[in-house]
């Protein structure tokens, strides 16, 4: 083997990406609540930013203090450029902008940087205003259950464990362990000391003993519980929790769901009368009566934040009929830079005072001309996309095209990865409905007369046919494929398959009625 040491010349094309180029890239691809945050963060932060108001003066910077910035910015040494490997289209921008930021000099605090009276009064408001509008906590599971096990009276070593047990549940309400492994954990030391004793090789002292018997009795209590089903071990033992003697059909359920819950589940109906000798209408009253129990009792406790989905474009007809996009720019503050500070760059002798500025005033330039660039860019994406969709505007879902980012970036002349970028998170109010601009993008078939046709129009043409069968013969996905074929969408087996198992519908078999 040879080791070699020398020169080599390499011609090779790269992009060279300044932090201004690096900002305007993320604040694209910020949502319209993110940029809301990112721009109270930045009015915080820059003293030289301020909301434009009707009444406001002119912002526009004049040509000599634009002159100084320039200058000031072409000395500053903290002014560096990426360079960004374009093999990989540019898609590690945003995991190098964090390099950058390093590279960005930090703000001075001074007086001048804290905010007025005015404003602190108004924030003060507006946080009052949000706590006095959030909705407190919801009663949690495991709330809900000890405050009703507080009522039992029973010894004290139960009481203990029923809180333990009832703090170790699961948020379904189901022992997420055996109770044999629970007690055995129970009855051991936690925490530092006994860590440290275990290291030491010192015998462990058991600080609290409980019998299986005594846990079984606690295991009893909580299942009578409510809500009904709560401290199961399974699904088995959940669903009979919640029978009582008033259960219709009571002991068919007690036999279904001993043994015959996979068979349920497969639809195998005659295979359950054959080993039951229920007849196939009580079967199937009994299972309807099962559909009525709760498998997981605990998830009515569960509270997911509802994410509110704010549009930041609409479309509107125009009187030639054309659809227009327009932009919902009131959710972001107007700004502006204070005729302030460009006065007191002006005026100020101090050398480190007006350096400070003018970092500060190019700072807000970048910022605003940044949200500037993302208007301008979204509007023209989202106008693209509504061009090519007009089909779908004018006739509704089932007419939506085959559509690639490619082909908008076509239109708009921007690379395609700032189309992903301009579309990510962006919701748009159409006359069809609120949608998210993704949901435009999609591919799609070639129909027996040589047109195109997008996936969602399969889907719905699939779960069309499904619906209209005849579920005492339902269609298997072979004459599925066939039915698509005669309505001019060829598809193979193996598709249609998938896209019934997407939308989550089973098998022919399993849709069958008796």
């Amino acid at each position: 083997m040879h080791l070699n040491v020398g020169l080599q010349q390499q011609q090779k094309q790269i992009m060279t990406l300044s932090p201004r180029m690096i900002q305007s890239m993320e604040i694209l691809q910020l949502p319209i609540m993110a940029l809301q945050e990112r721009v109270e963060q930045e009015l915080e932060e820059n003293v030289v930013l301020e909301e434009a108001t009707a009444e406001a003066d002119d912002e526009e910077i004049d040509d000599d203090l634009q002159q100084m910035i320039a200058e000031a910015r072409a000395a500053d040494p903290e002014e560096k450029e990426l360079v960004v490997d374009t093999d990989h289209n540019n898609e590690a921008d945003f995991e190098r902008l964090l390099e950058i930021s390093s590279d960005w000099p930090e703000d001075n605090v001074t007086s001048g940087s804290r905010p007025s009276l005015n404003r602190v009064e108004e924030e003060s408001d507006r946080q009052h205003d949000t706590m006095a509008n959030t909705a407190a906590r919801p009663q949690s599971l495991h709330e809900y259950l000890l405050e009703q096990f507080a009522f039992f009276n029973c010894d004290e070593e139960i009481r203990a464990f029923g809180e333990y047990l009832i703090q170790n549940l699961d948020h379904n309400g189901r022992l997420p362990s055996s109770l044999a492994e629970i007690v055995q954990v129970y009855g051991k030391p936690v925490g530092r000391r006994a860590v440290e004793a275990a290291q030491r090789g010192e015998p462990l002292e058991v600080v609290r003993n409980l019998s299986m018997e005594g846990a079984g009795e606690a295991l009893r209590l909580i299942q009578k519980l409510d809500p009904p089903g709560v401290g199961a071990r399974d699904v088995k033992e959940c669903l009979l929790l919640q029978l009582t003697p008033e259960t219709p059909y009571r002991d068919v359920l007690v036999t279904l769901i001993s043994s015959h819950l996979e068979d349920l589940a497969k639809n195998r109906l005659p295979v359950i009368q054959r080993k039951t000798g229920f007849d196939i209408e009580t079967i199937k009253a009994a299972h309807e009566q099962m559909l009525k129990l709760e498998p997981l009792p605990g998830r009515g406790f569960e509270v997911r934040p509802v994410q509110a989905v704010t549009p930041e474009l609409s479309v509107e007809q125009d009187d030639e009929g054309r659809y227009v996009v327009r932009l919902e720019e009131e959710h972001v503050p107007q700004l502006r830079i204070s005729r302030r500070y460009q006065e007191l760059l002006r005026n100020n002798p101090d050398p480190k005072t007006r350096e400070y500025i003018k970092k500060k005033i190019e700072s807000a330039r970048w910022l605003i001309e940044s949200i500037e660039q993302r208007y301008s860019t979204l509007k023209k994406v989202a106008q693209a996309i509504v061009d090519r969709q007009r089909a779908f505007l004018d006739n509704g879902p089932q007419h939506i095209v085959p559509l690639k980012m490619q082909q908008i970036a076509d239109d708009v002349g921007v690379h395609v990865t700032t189309v992903s970028r301009a579309v990510d998170d962006k919701w748009i109010q159409t006359p069809r409905g609120l949608f998210p601009l993704k949901q435009f993008f999609g591919g799609g078939t070639t129909t027996a007369a040589g047109d195109e046709v997008a996936w969602d129009i399969i889907r719905l043409k699939l779960k069309e046919l499904i619906d209209n069968e005849d579920k005492r013969d339902p269609l298997s996905d072979e004459a599925l494929m066939d039915k698509m074929a005669e309505a001019g969408y060829r598809l193979a087996r193996r598709t249609v398959t998938k896209y019934r198992k997407a939308m989550g519908i089973p098998s022919s078999r399993e849709r069958r009625e008796y």
